[in-house]
């Protein structure tokens, strides 16, 4: 008697894409605002990625602290207060999410 064939594999879910993204800002022209603490929209995910250089990721509501670097993006949710200080020369972009995006 022969087994039945398995069942096909369901379709991998495809990955969140940005519904928006910030202008790639350097250190000469990272705005204010995202120096000082300041939240993502509710229902809205944010990953910074730095294109160059470094920056420091911080969490105001637990105080950690994250150095960013090209391979080393910030996943920041929905209402989480954050800032951004910065470590010297850089280039940074902030992408905008519907849903968790994987880093």
């Amino acid at each position: 008697m022969t087994q039945p064939a398995p069942a096909p594999a369901p379709a991998p879910t495809p990955a969140p894409v940005p519904y928006a993204s910030s202008p790639v800002f350097d250190e000469t022209d990272l705005p204010a605002s995202l120096r000082a603490e300041h939240r993502t929209k509710p229902g809205t995910w944010g990953v910074a990625r730095v294109i160059s250089g470094s920056v420091v990721m911080v969490y105001d509501d637990s105080g950690d602290r994250l150095t960013l670097t090209p391979g080393t993006p910030a996943l920041l949710a929905p209402d989480q207060p954050h800032h951004v200080e910065l470590t010297g020369p850089m280039q940074m972009q902030i992408d905008f999410y519907r849903e968790r995006p994987e880093l």
